[in-house]
């Protein structure tokens, strides 16, 4: 049976990075989500995301191709995050994503939980803090306001409460060294892969 690991995380806990090194070192084939907000810089279409516009999402969720959404009243407008079902097909072998907390238990109830695996980041809040502001001073146009914003935000949506709700009881911390996060992750899925 194919699986999809499922990478989660509060914003800076470092799942972007645990995302891409797992696909440079495991033959993983990569979900690539859509989203409606504008590409930062760095970021490349059909890697990250496939960023569109509201036109295409508003298509894409009346014909019945998007499984789950979600839309957050930023500093910086509405932006739409979303899957699709071409985005979760498991006929190409196993497969990893990244998403939220609210997006996994919708793709769950849609695929069931044989094939999608949970994989939750943690990090210390003080410890995402800052790796959040030294990500955002990178950008042309920090928008320091949506971290505030973001920030908060993902202590209601990872709250202790939701994560027991989804059935999350494995975790691996990336407070300290990235490297021994990266293996317990890589042993992890491996043994899935088995």
């Amino acid at each position: 049976m194919n699986h999809i690991f499922y990478i989660m995380g509060k914003s800076s806990s470092g799942k972007d990075t645990v995302y891409s090194r797992i696909l440079e070192d495991m033959e993983l084939v990569p979900i690539v989500l859509y989203t409606t907000r504008p590409i930062r810089a760095g970021e490349h279409e059909g890697i990250e995301y496939h960023f569109v516009d509201d036109g295409c999402f508003n298509a894409m969720r009346d014909s019945g191709e998007v499984v789950e959404w979600r839309t957050y009243d930023t500093k910086c407008g509405k932006w739409t995050y979303y899957t699709a079902k071409d985005s979760i097909s498991t006929d190409m072998g196993d497969r990893i994503g990244i998403g939220t907390l609210e997006s996994y238990v919708k793709i769950r109830e849609h695929l069931g939980d044989e094939v999608l695996v949970p994989v939750y980041i943690e990090v210390d809040d003080d410890i995402r803090f800052l790796r959040a502001v030294e990500r955002e001073k990178r950008q042309s146009a920090p928008k320091y306001a949506e971290l505030c914003r973001r920030f908060l935000a993902d202590n209601e949506d990872f709250s202790e409460e939701k994560l027991s709700e989804a059935g999350i009881d494995k975790r691996f911390s990336n407070n300290g060294s990235l490297e021994e996060c990266l293996a317990a992750v890589k042993m992890y899925i491996s043994d899935f892969m088995k």
